[in-house]
């Protein structure tokens, strides 16, 4: 499976981002998860089984495909609750 973070630039907040779905996989012992970030221009449907986004990048998102758009950027808790949803409807988890 390949997760992937956006925003604008891709670099802080998407690379933040990535870090803490890193984090968060690894609390779930899931390590064979591919994650990366890009910018919203860079990222295409075929790099990622779903994309998080923030809400300032929903409409930009679309095209995508599978996205799942975060509240917030910086809460753990949302962002643990979306990816374990993700990952647990991808059979990856029980």
């Amino acid at each position: 499976m390949k997760l992937a973070a956006v925003c604008g630039s891709g670099l802080g907040s998407s690379f933040m981002v990535e870090m803490n779905i890193k984090t968060i996989l690894k609390e779930l012992g899931l390590e064979d998860v591919d994650v990366q970030h890009y910018d919203v221009g860079s990222a295409a449907p075929e790099l990622a089984d779903m994309f998080f986004v923030g809400g300032d990048l929903a409409d930009s998102t679309t095209h995508l495909g599978n996205v799942t758009v975060l509240d917030s950027i910086i809460d753990m808790d949302e962002l643990r609750e979306k990816v374990t949803a993700v990952v647990k409807k991808a059979g990856l988890l029980a």
